[in-house]
């Protein structure tokens, strides 16, 4: 009878563990992947990819074997490699292995020739043929370094957030109705009966608050839009929080504006080889604008000369424009756009008693652009159930959604952040697919 008792220690070493050790004139060995071979004549360089970078690996033509061997290596063939560590402040991570022996792991089928040229720094080839190959594309060192921080992102997004008291949930995404409104949901068949991929997890992460006071989620939303732009994807990672008893909207923009200030800090610290390589200078987050929606247009209309068509929403361009103002007067990349018109916000959205016609809402604009929405929502029965039916709802299609509020809920709020959009303006990329790893638009389903 075997045991497993957890994991055993591998034989190989981690190119970190090389870094912060006493290695030198040790030898180790080290897993990879042939990210290029650089054949001087009377020296070999083999570089081998990880997930933690690149490590150089030498022989010369007095061994014979081990250079014949090197030689026949394509890039992409899985190998595992033993040498002697040596510091070389010309190689990457400054140290390199001197080869003693290879294992070929796997290699790639031996006709094939890779169809990007992965080992340059930038690949500088269509998007178009990037998405398609996308496989191959996402091993080149810059393309996977955007994915990276993307992670310190959603790392930093939960541990502040764990910090902050919130409760990570996970809700379902093939639902019975429409969060959001409109027509802009995929379609389903659920065992005879409709459905539809979640376009948003906003009832239920409102369900959680009267169970857990605060609560976060990430996860996958579905926008079933036609638009073929720079900026929209049919599905994106949304980070999504909701918190109870506020007494302001504004504590949940002090909440977010905290979260990224947290986010921002931790990719400087554990991220500077990936800020490096895209050449990334963080924005300042410890303190963000804000400006009513109105006045924002104005400001943005007036310093431009942009004409207002649409009094009641932000067009792209102004966004770009509002963003630039406050660049310009302020220094600040972001912005927060509050009080957006009632006629645009979701029915749940709580008017302004000041002045209903307008919302306790918010956006948030990064290099002029909308990557987070957010505010208070109404949390009174009989006040949510008559803004309903004046907008032409029939509450019994939200029985279980009201039912919430018919029993008690705290004064709460929340947001949703767009992450793809959010690393997008972070890398300073034009095209939101640049920032998703397998993207999903109205012409795009494979691979």
């Amino acid at each position: 009878m075997e045991f497993i008792t957890g994991i055993k220690q591998k034989d190989t070493v981690r190119i970190s563990e090389i870094l912060q050790g006493d290695w030198d004139g040790r030898e180790v060995r080290v897993s990879g992947m042939v990210h290029t071979l650089r054949d001087m004549g009377e020296i070999l360089f083999l570089v081998l990819r990880s997930d933690e970078g690149l490590v150089q690996c030498v022989t010369d033509e007095e061994e014979i074997e081990l250079a014949d061997t090197v030689r026949t290596l394509k890039e992409g063939t899985a190998v595992k490699v033993s040498g002697m560590v040596r510091k070389e402040s010309r190689a990457p991570q400054g140290v390199e292995l001197r080869i003693t022996k290879i294992l070929v792991l796997s290699a790639p089928d031996k006709d094939v020739i890779l169809p990007l040229p992965i080992a340059k720094r930038k690949l500088n080839t269509s998007l178009e043929a990037k998405l398609n190959l996308r496989p191959i594309s996402l091993r080149n060192l810059r393309e996977r370094a955007i994915f990276k921080l993307q992670e310190g992102i959603v790392r930093g997004f939960r541990d502040f957030l764990f910090e902050q008291h919130f409760t990570e949930i996970h809700t379902p995404k093939i639902v019975s109705g429409n969060a959001e409104g409109g027509a802009n949901v995929f379609k389903l068949e659920y065992f005879g009966k409709p459905a539809f991929l979640a376009q948003s997890p906003q009832f239920y992460k409102q369900t959680m608050v009267g169970v857990y006071d605060r609560v976060f989620e990430v996860g996958p939303v579905f926008r079933a839009e036609k638009h073929n732009t720079v900026r929209h994807l049919n599905e994106y990672t949304g980070l999504d929080f909701e918190m109870g008893y506020i007494e302001d909207f504004s504590e949940i923009m002090e909440m977010e504006t905290a979260m990224l200030s947290y986010v921002m800090q931790l990719l400087s610290e554990e991220y500077q080889r990936e800020l490096s390589l895209l050449e990334i200078t963080l924005p300042d987050t410890t303190k963000i604008p804000s400006a009513r929606f109105d006045e924002a247009k104005r400001l943005a209309s007036e310093k431009y000369g942009h004409t207002i068509k649409n009094p009641y929403d932000l067009e792209p361009e102004e966004e770009v424009l509002i963003g630039r103002y406050f660049k310009e007067e302020y220094d600040s990349d972001f912005v927060f756009v509050t009080h957006y018109p009632s006629k645009k916000r979701p029915f749940y959205a709580m008017d302004d008693p000041a002045d209903p016609k307008f919302t306790l809402s918010f956006d948030l604009l990064f290099k002029g652009m909308e990557v987070t929405t957010g505010g208070q929502r109404i949390h009174d029965y009989d006040t949510i159930v008559k803004k309903m039916e004046k907008r032409g709802m029939n509450p019994e299609e939200f029985a279980d959604y009201l039912m919430i509020f018919k029993y008690g809920m705290p004064p709460h709020g929340g947001l949703g952040i767009g992450l793809e959009r959010l690393t997008m303006r972070l890398i300073g990329e034009a095209n939101v697919r640049e920032a998703a790893l397998f993207p999903r638009d109205v012409t795009r389903l494979t691979p």
